[in-house]
């Protein structure tokens, strides 16, 4: 806070809103450790998040480059100082914690760490994290700490906000693994039935073929040709369907190239012709492109499944920090206040509440014989 109130106050501030506008936990932790380390200015900071067999599920640091910490090895154990703050929940802070008896060493490629400050995060009763900073940039004179009771009341201060914002977060990836179950469901229970009916289709014309061969073989061609439309409308929809059932490769590939490869797969899989293109959008938080993806994935299973589309387009556009994502169709289109009153959303509600649950918007529009747009908004992170 040496900064003065105005300045100090304005930097926890932004620290807070930062911990608070991301929703997965990995994210989080990083904003926690990198607010902590800028805050009280130090080298660096580190937020371990404890397992229950001795170790950290995870842990992420700030300050050390990607070379560094591939050098360091495997993730600490639980032990010294780290596991002291763990099971007593209590502050450190330490001159020196190379001289603390309770200090074990580190690798050789672990950076050299001389004062220290660390205490736990907790929610309620239970220690749920462990945060602390290490090397104070300022002079220390005669071997004292650089850190303070002033650092050590601002990150008690961050800790608590740290252990809401990661509870949040906890709370989220829980309840999108819901969704995520749900919906996988969904699918599975609608996959079943297009394709049973597609099958049992096919089986009826085949025998009807079958049963003409001899006395009407030119129906028989006929129903024979039907055979063929039947089995390629089953292929379609076992094509799409596995498309939306497998895991999205959004760490790997990103936003745009998955949404690309998607629309390839559904473009070969259905008459309509289905196009992308993605114009200078970049890398959002994690779960703002999630949600842009089961968006666009509803969307596309509205105009392929129920329009009668015959061309749809899909445009991922760069707007601010943010992204716009399109769907549009010339499908058979729809009142969207008559479908709000029968009940029937399709899906509108669901694309609704994922683009609301990461602070964006989507709006629908669409009129009989006119086609749909839908129109999704996400900010940055």
């Amino acid at each position: 806070m040496s900064q003065g109130p105005r300045s100090g106050l304005a930097a926890v501030s932004s620290a807070l809103l930062a911990m608070s506008r991301h929703l997965e936990v990995r994210d989080v932790l990083k904003t926690i450790v990198a607010s902590a380390r800028e805050l009280l200015d130090a080298q660096y900071a580190a937020l371990g998040v404890p397992d229950d067999h001795g170790g950290f599920a995870q842990f992420v640091v700030d300050g050390v480059s990607d070379q560094q910490w591939k050098a360091i090895g495997p993730l600490p154990r639980q032990h010294g100082i780290l596991a002291s703050m763990l099971r007593e929940a209590k502050v450190e802070r330490l001159a020196d914690v190379r001289k603390d008896p309770r200090f074990e060493g580190w690798p050789s490629a672990h950076p050299d760490l001389a004062d220290f400050l660390g205490l736990p995060i907790r929610d309620g009763d239970e220690v749920i994290g462990a945060l602390f900073l290490a090397n104070k940039n300022c002079p220390k004179p005669d071997g004292s700490c650089g850190f303070t009771e002033d650092d050590e009341e601002l990150l008690a201060i961050l800790a608590q906000h740290a252990a809401i914002a990661l509870t949040n977060a906890r709370l989220y990836e829980r309840s999108r693994e819901l969704t995520i179950a749900e919906e996988r469901s969904r699918l599975a229970h609608e996959l079943h039935d297009a394709v049973s009916q597609k099958l049992f289709s096919l089986r009826l014309t085949a025998q009807a073929a079958a049963a003409l061969v001899d006395r009407d073989p030119s129906r028989a061609k006929g129903e024979l040709h039907q055979v063929a439309l039947l089995a390629a409308e089953a292929a379609d929809e076992l094509r799409a369907a596995v498309v939306e059932l497998r895991p999205a490769a959004l760490d790997e590939d990103g936003l745009v190239n998955t949404l690309r490869t998607q629309v390839q797969v559904l473009d070969r899989a259905h008459a309509a012709r289905v196009t992308f293109a993605g114009h200078g959008a970049r890398a959002l938080p994690a779960a703002q492109e999630e949600a842009v993806l089961r968006v666009a994935q509803e969307a596309l299973h509205n105009a392929l499944r129920h329009s009668g589309a015959q061309h749809v387009d899909v445009t991922l556009d760069r707007r601010g920090s943010g992204a716009v994502l399109r769907v549009t169709d010339d499908g058979n289109g729809f009142d969207p206040q008559s479908i709000r009153r029968a009940g029937r959303h399709l899906g509108l509600v669901s694309m609704r509440d994922r683009a609301s649950g990461v602070g964006g918007s989507l709006t629908v529009e669409s009129a009989p014989g006119k086609g749909t747009t839908i129109e999704m908004e996400v900010p940055g992170g």
